[in-house]
């Protein structure tokens, strides 16, 4: 069931094609494990970095509608440099570097990961949806992994929580000692998100309905999630193979967040 029942049209077919990613990726309902979240943490700090630092900013440079170009640019500085609103004046990235801390992770190992193979694939791909393509399918790629993230997608207790709605849920159960302070930034995705991605998906069916480009967005949307696919269950293949490392690890001090 789409997100939304009463929409209609491309919005209509674009939350189908995001509810088939949340029911099909295997990383979403597979069981989870202290190395999957680590592994998470690794990747997902890289990852928030690069795609705001560098695929995001491609598509501000080639959105003609300013006000569109400057969403974009505000989003990148609160995920890059600073949240005040959601984030308590840190960036995301360095929220997701805190939990993983707190849950005995090294803050070293974490600055010195290296993508996997699958997340190197990953931002190859999204370059090319992303910088070599027209600026509205830039923008689609932009923001239709963050719907994820929004209640009302997929089944069960997925569509309650959304995606990170779900990892924070998921965090809590495999590190029961961590505080929702430390868990913030899964909840700020919540937040932040909706409001980031209804302005994108509002821009979308606008745009789409005068460039008539709804067909194409469409087979966009579909490639842009395969690529988070491809992603999400190399984190988890990934993780599962870092758990049997991990087993019986005891958690580090305890840091501040905010701490470097």
């Amino acid at each position: 069931m789409p997100r939304n029942p009463k929409a209609t049209g491309f919005i209509r077919d674009l939350d189908k094609v995001l509810d088939d990613f949340c029911n099909r990726t295997r990383y979403i309902h597979e069981p989870y494990n202290v190395g999957r979240a680590y592994m998470f943490a690794y990747q997902h700090r890289l990852n928030t970095r690069h795609r705001n630092s560098v695929l995001k900013l491609k598509v501000a440079t080639n959105t003609p509608d300013w006000d569109t170009r400057l969403r974009i640019l505000g989003a990148c500085y609160e995920e890059l440099v600073r949240d005040d609103e959601f984030g308590g004046g840190l960036p995301h990235w360095l929220l997701l570097e805190n939990v993983g801390v707190a849950a005995g992770m090294s803050r070293a190992r974490m600055r010195a990961a290296k993508p996997l193979a699958t997340t190197q694939l990953a931002w190859n791909a999204w370059m090319g949806v992303m910088a070599n393509c027209h600026w509205l399918e830039g923008l689609l790629a932009n923001v239709v992994s963050e719907r994820t993230n929004l209640r009302g997608y997929g089944k069960g207790e997925f569509r309650k929580h959304g995606w990170l709605g779900i990892e924070r849920l998921r965090w809590k159960k495999t590190f029961p000692w961590l505080t929702d302070e430390e868990l913030t930034f899964f909840k700020i995705h919540n937040e932040a998100d909706e409001i980031h991605s209804d302005l994108g998906w509002n821009s979308l069916a606008k745009y789409a309905r005068e460039l008539k480009m709804e067909d194409r967005l469409l087979d966009m949307a579909d490639q842009n999630l395969r690529i988070w696919e491809l992603y999400l269950n190399g984190i988890g293949d990934a993780g599962d193979e870092l758990d049997r490392s991990v087993k019986g690890r005891k958690p580090g001090k305890r840091r501040q967040v905010g701490e470097k």
